[in-house]
Order: structure tokens, then C-alpha cells, then sequence
């Protein structure tokens, strides 16, 4: 689809892009490529975080040792939403992703739900991060400095890095991802190497994989941990409009993404398996935390390089805080240029075409809940209760929680749109996918609700159980209701929802043929 580029001699002359509204309207064009977009999206789901922070906590706190397995599975369910979401791409290109493809199928109201369950469901995430970064940070500190800072000191610094690279190029922002994520990668893989040359006390065991391993008190939540770590796979769309050839490049990047996670994470899991033993591994979990990766690894490689992991740890979780920025920033551009947020979130900057109202936003927002999660941190220093079990795990599961409830809105959607456009035949496979994608994530969407107790260790009669899992509820809600206000006292904006540009080449269609009537 068209920018809705001008021809205007100053434009040509400056090499700006400008759409009917103004260049602040449209993100730049032809910024990323295959490989530029993937690592922009792989960067969401760093490894290193996943290997150290996320698969931890699915041993540990949720008891499930075939967590190797639970990635194989996930990755088929995310394969099968992609054969549909994927295809939507095609024929939306739109920052908004997730909303404006509801919006296209399901209607501008569900659209506009989507819109803030997005926002506030890819906040979660980020903000999930900060806090074991800030705590990671704070220990480095303690380790090696002998400084005793505060975990929120780190996170906030973090933040105003973060902001800083956000108001920047996106294309700039890739070749930072890319190479934090490039040695990541190389060094999970190397770890995973040592630890087939050198398994634990049950050797090379693949009991992982076996079904029988998926039994826990929080299998539930441990699926929804796992969805965590692929998010970023669903975020191709939402770059669409800064790609080349977005109708090809999106969904080969998101298949591409799938693929390679599943297998990584699948292996990795299996490697810290094999390197703990497999009957060890939750215990083991339980002891070390975030650190289990690096005490097996200086086992078997050394502690300069356990040391050299840690540091990539933190650099790891930098990266994936910029991808969740960057996404957020657009979402919130995509609701100014369309009415949903006020009109300055709708602009960018002259200089890097980055959306600059909304990585303000989103640096704000991320600020305030910093700060809340650290006023009410009672605990001594080095204590993770506050910044890892209850920032990083409950804002992490709550946020993937948000982000499965998108996916199955989107899938109905896709099957919605395209049987409308009387092309359910020819789309019949995809439909089909779509739909069996749906019972799957509205499955796992009711184990996660049904076993949040277990991950935030609460009793049966903990309204914590059904409070956090309920701010997605609340926020589709609040923004369904949104939805019906505006189409009550704004039906042109709500008209507008999902459009994205599009809304302005038909306005500017309008104005031409209006003037065209009119007499000189």
C-alpha cells in the first residue's frame, strides 16, 4: 500500500516524505529489510534474557520440567496463527498491528479495545524488564564494585538510554539490536555445545520431551511464561510501513522468527536440563534463580566467560527493552494519526522519522512504574522480591497475557475479514489455521487465569490471583467502551480506526474531487 507520498519540488529537493496530512504523518518508508526487521523483532525475545531470567522461573516456581517440549508446542501454535496473520499483512500496512487488523475484521469498536490492551499488555512487558535488569545491574555492582545501589537506580538509567535511542533512527535502532543480539546467540550456543560435550550426573537424557514431563502445579502460567519468550515474532507487522516490499518481507520475517525461536529455546531448555540433570533441574531452579545459567556454565566453561554471559545478560535485556519501546512508541502513533490518542501522538520527527510523541509516552509511563514498583520495595538491599518476583514475573505473565488474548482476537479477525471479502475458499487453509490457532490460545488464556495463584505463591482466597490477570480485562474493556463513545460522538474518527494512512488518501481523494465540482 501507498504512503501517500507528494510530489511536492521541496520534498524531492530534501528527500522528505510527506503524506496529505504532512510528512509528521507516516513513518519513513524503505528503513528495513529481511534481515534489518528480524533482528528488530527477535531482539523482543532476547535469548539470554529467556535462557537466564524466563526459563528459570518455568522450573522453579512452576515445577515443569518439560519445559523443552512446551516450546516445540508453542511453536506450532504460533505457526498456525502466523499462516493467517501473516496474510493480513499483505493487505494492512499499518503501525497499528494488532488493532488494525481487529479493527479491519472485527470492527472499529473491537478495534479501538485492541488498541489499549495493546498498549497497556507491550507496557507490562517492558516494564517487566526493567526490574530484573535494575536487579541484575545492582548485583554486578555489589559483585565486583562493592557499591550497594538500588536496583531503580540502574532501571531508570536504562530508561533514559532507552529514550535517547528511541527518538533515533529505526534502522540505526536495528544494527544496535543486531548486534547484541548476534552475540548472544553465539554464546547460548556455545554453553549448549559444553554441556553435550560435558552433561550432567543423568547424562545426555531426553526425558524433557517426554509428555510425561509437562505435569506441575503451573502448567498454566508456565505456558503463558513460554508465550513470553516469542514475543516479539507477532511485532513484524507493526514495522510494516518503514520496510521495503511490506507485503513480502513481514510475513517471511515472521515465519523466519517462529521457526528459529522455537528450536533455540527448545534446545536451550534442553541443555540446562541435561547440564542440572533433569531430576535436579527444579530444585536447582529454586536455589539459583537467574543465576542457574551462569553457575552451570562456569562448571563447564570457566568464570571469565560466566562472567562475560552475565554482562550479556544485561545488555540482552537493553535490547529487549528498546524492541518493546519501539513497538509501544508505534502503537501510540497509530492511535494519534487516527484519533484515538490526541493528534501530537500522531507525528514524527523531521530528522529520523521516528515517532517521537510516543517514545516520550512510553518513557513517562515507564518512569511512573518504575518508581511505584520501587516505593513500595520494603525489603532490604539485594532482596528480589520486589524488582524480580513481583515486577519482572507478574508484569512479564500479565503482559503475555494481554498479548494471547491479541493473538485470538486477530485470528478471528483474519477469518472474519476475509470471508467478507467473499474469499473464504481461496483462503480456506488459513482460515482453518486461524482457527484451530484460536482454541489453542483461548486455551491457554483460561489455564494462565485458572493457575495465577501459583505463580504469585498466593492461597486460594488471594484476590491478587484475579486482580492482575484482570488489568487485561479491564483494559480491553475500558478501551471497548471507548470504542462505543466515539462512535456515538465522533463517527468520523471512529470511522477512521484501522486506517491508518489509507483515511488520508481518502480524505485527500474527497477534497480533489470537491474542488474538481467546484466552479473557478
Amino acid at each position: 500500500m501507498s504512503t501517500g507520498s507528494s510530489s511536492t519540488s521541496g520534498s524531492s529537493r530534501t528527500g522528505e516524505i510527506n503524506t496529505y496530512k504532512g510528512h509528521e504523518r507516516a513513518l519513513r518508508a524503505n528503513r528495513l529489510g529481511t534481515v534489518g526487521l528480524l533482528l528488530s523483532v527477535m531482539a523482543a525475545s532476547a535469548p539470554m534474557l529467556v535462557v537466564a531470567g524466563l526459563m528459570p522461573s518455568v522450573f522453579g516456581v512452576m515445577g515443569i520440567v518439560g519445559q523443552p517440549l512446551l516450546y516445540l508446542i508453542l511453536g506450532v501454535i504460533l505457526i498456525l496463527f502466523s499462516f493467517g496473520y501473516a496474510e493480513m499483512s499483505r493487505h494492512i500496512h499499518n503501525a497499528g498491528a494488532f488493532y488494525a487488523y481487529i479493527a479491519r475484521g472485527l470492527g472499529p469498536t473491537f478495534g479501538a479495545g485492541a488498541s489499549i490492551l495493546a498498549l497497556v499488555a507491550y507496557s507490562c512487558m517492558q516494564f517487566a524488564v526493567y526490574g530484573l535488569l535494575g536487579f541484575e545491574v545492582s548485583a554486578i555492582f555489589d559483585q565486583y564494585l562493592g557499591l550497594a545501589i538500588p536496583w531503580w537506580v540502574p532501571a531508570l538509567a536504562a530508561c533514559a538510554g532507552i529514550a535517547v535511542l528511541g527518538w533515533l533512527k529505526i534502522d540505526l535502532n536495528a544494527k544496535v539490536l543486531g548486534v547484541l543480539l548476534a552475540i548472544e546467540c553465539v554464546l547460548v550456543v556455545i554453553f549448549d555445545i559444553a554441556v553435550v560435550a560435558e552433561p550432567g550426573p543423568e547424562g545426555l537424557s531426553m526425558a524433557a520431551f517426554d509428555p510425561a514431563s509437562l505435569t506441575g502445579a503451573g502448567l498454566g502460567t508456565a505456558l503463558c511464561f513460554c508465550v513470553a519468550a516469542f514475543v516479539g515474532c507477532e511485532q513484524a507487522p507493526v514495522y510494516a510501513e518503514e520496510t521495503s516490499r511490506p507485503h513480502i518481507v513481514v510475513s517471511r520475517v515472521m515465519f523466519l522468527a517462529v521457526g528459529y525461536a522455537s528450536v533455540f529455546l527448545a534446545v536451550s531448555a534442553w541443555a540446562l536440563t541435561v547440564a542440572a540433570g533433569p531430576g535436579s533441574i527444579v530444585n536447582l531452579s529454586v536455589e539459583q534463580g537467574p543465576g542457574l545459567l551462569f553457575g552451570l556454565t562456569q562448571e563447564r566453561l570457566g568464570s571469565t566467560f560466566a562472567d562475560l554471559l552475565h554482562i550479556l545478560f544485561v545488555t540482552g535485556m537493553f535490547a529487549a527493552l528498546l524492541s518493546f519501546h519501539n513497538v509501544v512508541a508505534r502503537y501510540a502513533f497509530a492511535m494519534g494519526r487516527e484519533g484515538l490518542l490526541p493528534d501530537g501522538f500522531g507525528r514524527t520527527t523531521r530528522n529520523s522519522g521516528a515517532p517521537a510523541y510516543g517514545s516520550v509516552l512510553q518513557t513517562l509511563i515507564s518512569v511512573g512504574a518504575i518508581a511505584a514498583f520501587a516505593v513500595t520495595d520494603d525489603k532490604p538491599h539485594g532482596d528480589p522480591t520486589a524488582p524480580v518476583l513481583r515486577q519482572f514475573t507478574w508484569m512479564g505473565s500479565v503482559g503475555a497475557l494481554g498479548v494471547i488474548t491479541l493473538m485470538a482476537l486477530a485470528s478471528l479477525a483474519v477469518i472474519v475479514f476475509f470471508l467478507r471479502r467473499g474469499a473464504g475458499r481461496t483462503h480456506a487453509p488459513r482460515l482453518i489455521s486461524s482457527g484451530l490457532a484460536i482454541v489453542a490460545l483461548v486455551t491457554i488464556a483460561f489455564y494462565t487465569v485458572k493457575d495465577f495463584g501459583v505463580l504469585i505463591d498466593a492461597g486460594p482466597g488471594s484476590a491478587l490471583r484475579w486482580i492482575l490477570p484482570g488489568l487485561m480485562g479491564l483494559a480491553l474493556a475500558v478501551g471497548l467502551v471507548y470504542g462505543l463513545v466515539l462512535r456515538s460522538v465522533k463517527p468520523e474518527v471512529h470511522a477512521r480506526i484501522g486506517l491508518g494512512n489509507e483515511a488520508f488518501q481518502l480524505d485527500k481523494a474527497v477534497a480533489e474531487a470537491e474542488s474538481e465540482r467546484t466552479p473557478v
